[in-house]
């Protein structure tokens, strides 16, 4: 177990790290944290895809990494989501953006008193028309519920996990071959513009990587040498409030984990605030 004793004078002199990964199973990729973790200071970690119901999730494991404190909404098949901290977390909030009781969010609130969302959007099946293929209509909705929830928001928030859209040109490898497939669409990419402007959300990603460079969170399974090829796209973001915009400090993108043993196709992202 690492060493956690001087952990209330660490997070007073050091900034607050939170990453957010989609893991694709929680229980498949152990050794994935191991290095992510001997490798990164981290302090919240929030993952999706889990793929497990809440009493089966690996706790002692992540309790000898240090996280010592779990707050799960927890599914088996292509669902779940957990947020993972070494201190305690005050819950909040579980949403039904989905509407047919697929657990896809969970929510805490920071001891400095931001609320730290983690979700995961439907990635819309392979077909973008909601008419022959409902999947996609269902992650248009997810997104137009989290858009009305997003406009009452009156607190300081951090969202973050996957979000299925790749917003911009530059978040893909190929703009023009992309604009029909499901996660760059216009109506998809126009979605999740609105989800971002009801609240001002901060894109960090953008904030600290700005355009036109590219930027990539995921890589295809199909993709004989991913790093060679590199048709990646950015699927996962961290946001935040504009009144936080200050607090943020840093937005590291881990590339390299791609090429880890077994890896999730998605990487994790790590945020810093300082609060």
């Amino acid at each position: 177990m690492r060493d956690v004793a001087l952990l209330p004078a660490y997070f007073a002199c050091m900034p607050l790290r939170i990453a957010s990964w989609n893991i694709n199973s929680v229980r498949a990729r152990p050794h994935l944290f191991d290095r992510l973790l001997d490798q990164h200071a981290i302090d919240i970690l929030c993952l999706q895809e889990t793929k497990c119901e809440d009493n089966a999730f690996p706790r002692n494991a992540f309790a000898e990494l240090g996280f010592d404190h779990v707050y799960m909404a927890g599914q088996r098949m292509h669902h779940g989501v957990a947020i993972l901290s070494r201190l305690p977390l005050q819950p909040v909030a579980r949403f039904d953006w989905q509407a047919n009781g697929e657990a896809r969010h969970i929510a805490v609130r920071l001891p400095s008193g931001p609320v730290l969302h983690n979700v995961y959007v439907p990635a819309g099946g392979e077909l973008p028309d909601r008419l022959v293929n409902p999947k996609f209509g269902q992650k248009l909705d997810f997104l137009t519920r989290m858009t009305d929830w997003s406009a009452s928001l009156d607190e300081p928030s951090i969202i973050l996990g996957d979000f299925n859209v790749a917003p911009h040109p530059e978040d893909v490898w190929d703009h023009k071959a992309l604009l029909n497939v499901v996660s760059h669409t216009t109506v998809e990419v126009e979605a999740l513009a609105a989800l971002q402007h009801s609240h001002g959300w901060i894109d960090l990603g953008r904030h600290f990587v700005p355009r036109p460079e590219r930027l990539f969170t995921w890589w295809s399974y199909r993709a004989a040498d991913w790093a060679a090829s590199n048709r990646g796209r950015r699927l996962d973001h961290v946001w935040c409030s504009p009144s936080l915009a200050s607090n943020a400090v840093s937005l590291d993108t881990i590339v390299p984990a791609r090429g880890w043993e077994r890896p999730s196709d998605h990487v994790p992202l790590i945020a810093g605030f300082e609060f």
